[in-house]
């Protein structure tokens, strides 16, 4: 057998084990959540030209795709990604990485459209029962040459297409979440040039405010930044600070933190 030699940059040599091979069988696993004794997951799919799917796992064991097979559950919100699905008693609603709308899997695997619009891109639902509508981040494109204008949007369960915003003005937002009584939404903002780890705000106001946009400001210390707000059964509100230079949980309760 005759080889014939080849110089080549250092590093650029060819290898017979590609990225590819290495990758073909490996599963990523994110977004985990529970929801009425199932679990459910993401499952990032290098075998199905990186699909992400949302797959669920029954309290007896079985598994199953819990989105169609031309569907792609993955969000390009603030380009990281994150928050690209709800489990809730309507069903399933997730975002397609295709057209970036969101979708709903209703209770009887039928699949059908809640926005149609290929300028805004959609995360981080919750389920706002009171109003039947989710509540969720959007990123608007639609101005070309400049850039996302970032808003808190009510997108409508009962008539596809419909959405109403609700906050503005921030450069970003995230988390945003009903109380558990439906009367209260919080949420997180952040401006240029920080980053949401160097100084974030945390809001709350009354969700059935006619003007939502008068908010109560709980949280705006200097470079403190605030995540995770979560709700407690009896609307106590608790968050995670770094004010102390230290991760803590705090809570927001009568109106004091």
């Amino acid at each position: 057998m005759t080889f014939s030699k080849q110089k080549v940059p250092y590093g650029s040599w060819p290898s017979p084990i590609t990225t590819d091979q290495m990758l073909s069988d490996s599963v990523g696993l994110g977004e985990i959540c529970v929801f009425d004794n199932s679990v459910y997951w993401i499952e990032m799919r290098p075998q199905e030209n990186g699909r992400y799917v949302i797959v669920r796992r029954t309290a007896d064991g079985r598994t199953e795709d819990m989105i169609p097979a031309s569907f792609n559950a993955r969000t390009r919100v603030h380009e990281y990604g994150g928050g690209s699905y709800l489990v809730f008693e309507k069903g399933l609603v997730f975002s397609n990485f295709t057209d970036q709308n969101l979708y709903l899997v209703n209770t009887n695997g039928e699949c059908e459209a809640l926005t149609d619009n290929d300028t805004c891109r959609y995360a981080d639902m919750v389920y706002d029962r009171r109003h039947e509508r989710l509540i969720c981040v959007r990123e608007d494109h639609s101005r070309q040459g400049q850039e996302a204008v970032n808003t808190i949007v009510a997108v409508s369960l009962t008539k596809p297409g419909q959405e109403t915003v609700l906050v503005q003005g921030a450069d970003f937002y995230s988390s945003p979440r009903v109380s558990p009584d439906g009367s209260q939404l919080c949420w997180i903002a952040w401006q240029h040039p920080n980053m949401p780890w160097d100084n974030t705000r945390l809001f709350v106001t009354d969700i059935d405010r006619d003007d939502p946009s008068q908010q109560s400001l709980l949280v705006a210390g200097h470079n403190e930044a605030v995540c995770e707000p979560r709700w407690a059964e009896d609307n106590t509100l608790y968050f995670i600070s770094d004010r102390s230079n230290w991760w803590n949980l705090y809570r927001y309760k009568n109106k004091q933190v």
